[in-house]
């Protein structure tokens, strides 16, 4: 169990979208939050209902294939400084489908402070991918734990919530440890990835299942349309 604020006996908790038939590989999707809070995470709450879209895309796509998508609700909507509760939350998580699955491989795709947490704890032995949604880096933020694993990094650079420049910083400085890291830009989109919605869930989706199936972590295929990706993507890392 997630150790917890003193007093609070709150503890983390899970939605599935399970696979169809045998699980054989696991996303878990980490949401937004704020930088200090102690109130209780809700699945009403905006950063939770931002990555529905993403889960039903991701249940779409890899169910047939095995992957069941877990969404993890938070004991707190904060990272409260060094106590950083989303991350003992996710380690939950991880420990949590371990028990129910054994040792599947798990990709973690996580928005703003779910981004942080999600390249906090890919240092775990089930995560082979993650994907880091506009996420919260600040600057120092460590990167040994992306070492050998598979990274996508989008940011809109209309941001003003979570700076780009952080998540640009933090590939540049852990492209080196990554077995395969790429940061991306998306011209022209905020914080809550309304704008281009389809072009952040195809490329968070391909990736995802890119890596499941071939390892290779490509960021072509089918699921993207070029002529748009030209358009409204830079690939800067």
């Amino acid at each position: 169990m997630a150790s917890g604020h003193p007093g609070d006996q709150r503890t983390p908790s899970i939605t599935v979208r399970p696979a169809d038939g045998e699980t054989t590989t696991v996303v878990l999707l980490l949401p937004g939050g704020k930088a200090e809070s102690h109130a209780p995470a809700r699945s009403r709450q905006l950063s939770a209902v931002r990555m529905v879209p993403f889960a039903r895309a991701l249940h779409r796509t890899g169910r047939d294939r095995g992957t069941a998508v877990w969404t993890l609700r938070y004991r707190y909507r904060g990272w409260n400084g060094a106590e950083a509760s989303p991350v003992a939350d996710a380690r939950w998580a991880l420990d949590e489908i371990r028990r129910r699955h054994g040792d599947l491989p798990v990709a973690l795709v996580g928005h703003a402070l779910g981004g942080r947490a999600a390249l906090r704890v890919a240092d775990d032995r089930s995560v082979h991918a993650v994907v880091a949604l506009a996420p919260w880096l600040p600057t120092n933020e460590p990167v040994e734990a992306v070492r050998g694993r598979r990274v996508l990094i989008m940011h809109g650079t209309d941001d003003r919530w979570t700076d780009p420049r952080g998540s640009l910083l933090f590939a540049r400085r852990a492209q080196p440890l990554a077995r395969l890291l790429r940061r991306v830009e998306v011209r022209g989109v905020g914080h809550s990835m309304l704008r281009r919605s389809a072009l952040w869930r195809g490329l968070t989706t391909y990736f995802v299942e890119e890596s499941a199936i071939s390892k290779a972590g490509s960021l072509r295929g089918p699921n993207i349309n070029a002529d748009a990706a030209r358009a409204e993507v830079r690939l800067l890392v």
